[in-house]
């Protein structure tokens, strides 16, 4: 640790000018819940440690002409009371009720946790559900990435040593069924081994006329399931059909990630929690 220079900047254009200068010995630090782990361990590489926790440029929880916004350093308590997320991306507030223990939550971001791309990432699901676009910025540009295309494999971002996360702009979704679960090894502070986000919404017919589904965990990064999403829009939710549903997502996770030792549980166990999710949408 004593070989690692702490680097503080007062402000985004000072954090962006020394990665331009230091990026590839630089780790970025913003609540510190997954790097402090690497510090400690002696797993870690680099010779600075870039503090943007507290810059007031990736603050802040807003909807706005481009949509609802969430800075990258907001933290997962701050999204758990959040009344405008409340109101426009319940399954995200869900997430953050989710996501490990208090202490955790208080300082772990939503930046850091998908640009820590992990498989079991907590905020990703519900983030694919909103559409969520990442504005990334470096000295010189600012561009925006789909949430899905961050993470290329698993622990490894699509972000150069650059780039920081600036905020995600979500679509805000409201007044329809939205929910985020997770299976893991014991009820809390868990490692999530499956996850799902949804938001659907049914028309006076009672038939899925909107429906926005991600899966995450145990695929190497997060996908947005369009299959499942057309096989349900449209058709009135039963029981017979979730259920059938929910084995067609599980087939789908074996498309991607081949049959492993691990499939034997997953599969039903993918078919199950879909079907606790998507129970209350039956008519």
């Amino acid at each position: 640790m004593a070989e690692i220079e702490y680097v503080r900047p007062v402000n985004l254009k000072d954090a962006l000018n020394f990665l331009w200068n230091h990026g590839e010995d630089t780790k970025i630090i913003a609540g510190g819940t997954d790097v402090m782990i690497d510090v400690r361990s002696g797993a870690l590489d680099k010779k600075y440690l870039l503090d943007i926790s507290r810059m007031d440029e990736l603050k802040g929880i807003e909807l706005n002409d481009q949509g609802l916004c969430v800075g990258a350093g907001v933290t997962l308590s701050e999204i758990y009371s959040s009344d405008l997320l409340e109101s426009n991306a319940l399954a995200l507030k869900k997430t953050a009720y989710n996501f490990a223990g208090k202490q955790i939550r208080n300082m772990a971001t939503i930046g850091g946790n998908v640009a820590n791309s992990s498989p079991c990432g907590d905020t990703l699901p519900a983030l694919s559900v909103h559409r969520a676009k990442a504005l990334v910025a470096d000295k010189k540009s600012t561009r925006l990435v789909p949430v899905e295309e961050m993470a290329t494999h698993a622990y490894i971002s699509s972000l150069s040593p650059k780039q920081i996360i600036i905020k995600f702009i979500l679509t805000p979704y409201q007044d329809g069924f939205a929910d985020f679960q997770k299976i893991g090894r014991r009820r809390e502070l868990a490692v999530s081994r499956i996850s799902m986000a949804v938001f659907a919404k049914k028309d006076k017919e009672g038939r899925i006329a909107f429906l926005k589904f991600a899966l995450g965990a145990c695929t190497p990064v997060p996908h947005n399931m369009e299959l499942m999403e057309k096989f349900l829009t449209g058709k009135t939710p039963t029981r017979e059909l979730i259920w059938e549903a929910g084995g067609l997502l599980a087939q789908k996770m074996i498309e991607i990630t081949g049959r492993r030792s691990s499939t034997i549980y997953k599969e039903p166990a993918i078919q199950g929690l879909f079907m606790r999710m998507l129970y209350p949408v039956v008519k």
